[in-house]
């Protein structure tokens, strides 16, 4: 699947040096291994909540250790996102499986959502491993080595509330005010990001509608093969064909059972994890437009001279290396994720393309198989009763 049929491609740009070493020259070996496992519930007096064990491997000399063992909550996972987000603003963050909005305790805590939501938060963790410039991230080192301890006492190091509240006023501002001009190569982007949205939502439904409705199909399905059995207790010239009809009917259903799991396993957390990679798109979009927006507001305030031209001068200055330094980790990640989209959802639908001719295949197999059978046992009946 080519995603570019449906989006403008992007120009590329050169890289400066930094940034060719920071996002080209990525090791050969993977020296980081991540595994998320063993939910546990928790239960306190204010709170009901659930941990997941964090294993680490690693060779980098970096880490104290060559293994840890840690476990963490989902608020620690929303922690570590908000501080990437925050060192590296237009880098893309992989996003996290939404927070769960409550419509009752024992749906929010069983098993099936437990364990999609670990799948999520491994793969969320692992994203970050295998990203040249996040996997060396501080942050994301204390999220895998330090204890529960260890880590709130790290995030009392963060910025003070009033800071960030004040950064946030501040961010509001600037995009109100918007950016002048845009460089042609982020409008393109833009237009890109707001094709693919409208394209992996539609997807997105389109494929929780099709397993709702394959969900439905197996449900009803299951009836048949007890409803064949009874059926042959009563028909007593019939029941070895009813009862090889309700085999089929039980062959395709656990067929079908499968083809579901390949489908809510393989395919839809696939393309809903692109889903929040399209709502994450548009946030790297608007830090990188406050960045600049704050750049010309200040090359406009110098221009009408309505503060000291020196320390203005001054500001514009660190301000284009840091609009420069944002545009281009932006550039460089941008091509690194597009080509990992294009490669997750080709391999997701090719998955279950092969998926379906198999089950087809197997249900054509096994009805054929029965109505041979049933066309040999005729014949020999019709050759007995002419002799």
């Amino acid at each position: 699947m080519d995603m570019n049929s449906f989006s403008p491609m992007m120009p590329t740009s050169p890289l400066s040096m930094i940034n060719q070493v920071k996002f080209e020259d990525e090791p050969d070996l993977k020296d980081l291994f991540i595994t998320v496992d063993e939910p546990e519930s928790h239960v306190t007096t204010i709170e009901t909540f659930i941990t997941y064990r964090i294993i680490t491997k690693t060779s980098r000399g970096e880490f104290d250790s060559s293994e840890f063992e840690v476990r963490r909550r989902y608020q620690d996972f929303l922690w570590l996102k908000e501080r990437l987000e925050d060192a590296h603003p237009t880098l893309i963050i992989p996003p996290l499986p939404e927070k769960f909005i409550v419509k009752g305790m024992v749906e929010r805590f069983n098993d099936d959502f437990i364990e999609t939501r670990r799948k999520a938060l491994h793969k969320f963790l692992n994203r970050i491993a295998d990203h040249p410039t996040l996997t060396f991230n501080e942050d994301f080192k204390v999220f895998l080595t330090a204890q529960a301890w260890e880590l709130s006492s790290h995030k009392k190091q963060g910025p003070g509330l009033l800071s960030r509240m004040g950064q946030t006023v501040r961010a509001v501002a600037l995009s109100m005010r918007g950016v002048k001009s845009r460089p042609e190569e982020f409008m393109e982007m833009n237009n890109f990001i707001e094709t693919f949205s409208q394209k992996i939502n539609l997807i997105d439904k389109i494929s929780q509608r099709i397993y709702k409705e394959e969900r439905e199909y197996f449900d009803e399905m299951k009836e048949y093969g007890p409803i064949h059995i009874l059926w042959s207790a009563s028909e007593e010239d019939l029941a070895d064909t009813l009862k090889g009809v309700a085999s089929c009917i039980d062959k395709c259903c656990k067929a079908t059972e499968k083809r579901m799991s390949g489908l809510s396993e393989a395919l839809l957390p696939v393309v809903h994890e692109y889903v929040l990679y399209s709502e994450m798109l548009m946030g790297v979009m608007k830090r990188r437009d406050q960045i600049q927006a704050e750049l010309d507001s200040k090359v406009e305030a110098l221009t009408s001279k309505k503060a000291d031209t020196d320390l203005l001068t001054e500001e514009i200055g660190k301000l284009e290396d840091k609009v420069e330094c944002a545009n281009n980790a932006l550039k460089a990640d941008w091509e690194r994720w597009k080509q990992n989209m294009q490669n997750d959802i080709k391999s997701a639908f090719t998955d279950m393309a092969e998926e379906n001719i198999h089950y087809y295949e197997q249900c054509l197999a096994t009805w054929e198989s029965f109505l041979t059978s049933q066309t040999d046992l005729h014949l020999e009946e019709a050759s007995e009763d002419k002799s």
